[in-house]
């Protein structure tokens, strides 16, 4: 397992979400990937009326929605809405424009790589944001983690505090005081393996997700991506725990 510290933010860095009062809405971003199944199933363990966002923006495959659409039927979320925005517009991504995607990547290698999607996760944050304020959420959650991560940089502890505070100033809730918004992480400072233990120990059904950056049409990851490889190393490193 990776031995990179990683600063705490906020309520970040914590294996489990604390308990709240049962029926407590709180906002998820569900993408269909291990990461964000987890982050359900704490979210509901910790009692949370689930509103799972997932986003339908344009990226290589419709198939991570089908996952999404399952794991919110599977742990019976509050409510689960399925956003459409289409960032091949902007192209910039392996993941939304015609790049290929890059196979057998060396963790050594640094840098950003070319499956980084411009601003991607201040985009799902700032319709997440909308959502909670709406639906009287403080809490958004989103599985980030800066481990075992390919190099994105709007998956850090820094950048999340930043969303978080611009969140407070930026909201009618946070101007009058009414409600703070929380951007919780409760896996931003797990290994791969620490995220799948913790799944396993909540009854996820890692079966059931798809993190492949490239999958064939049926579903089949292609075993190479970036993704593919940082999920297997997670699972062997689980196994041998």
């Amino acid at each position: 397992m990776s031995g990179k510290a990683v600063p705490p933010t906020g309520e970040s860095g914590r294996a489990t979400l604390a308990d709240v009062p049962r029926g407590t809405p709180g906002v998820v971003l569900l993408s269909g990937g291990l990461d964000s199944a987890t982050v359900l199933a704490l979210a509901t363990r910790a009692g949370y009326a689930v509103h799972a966002l997932t986003f339908r923006y344009g990226q290589r495959h419709g198939l991570e929605i089908e996952r999404a659409r399952a794991l919110a039927t599977t742990w019976g979320v509050a409510k689960h809405v399925v956003v459409d925005i289409d960032l091949r517009l902007f192209g910039g991504s392996a993941l939304t424009a015609d790049v290929e995607v890059p196979k057998d990547r060396s963790s050594a290698e640094g840098g950003i790589p070319v499956t980084y999607v411009p601003a991607r996760n201040t985009i799902f944050l700032s319709f997440a944001l909308a959502w909670a304020e709406t639906v009287g959420a403080s809490d958004i959650m989103i599985g980030v983690n800066a481990l075992d991560y390919s190099g994105y940089p709007d998956c850090r502890p820094e950048y999340i505090a930043a969303f978080e505070r611009m969140a407070n100033l930026a909201t009618r809730a946070g101007v009058e005081g009414t409600m703070r918004t929380r951007v919780l992480t409760p896996l931003i400072a797990l290994s791969k393996a620490e995220i799948i233990l913790t799944g396993r120990a909540l009854g996820v059904d890692y079966d059931a997700t798809l993190s492949c950056y490239d999958p064939s049409a049926d579903g089949t990851p292609c075993g190479h991506c970036d993704s593919c490889l940082i999920r297997r190393r997670g699972f062997e490193e689980a196994a041998s725990s």
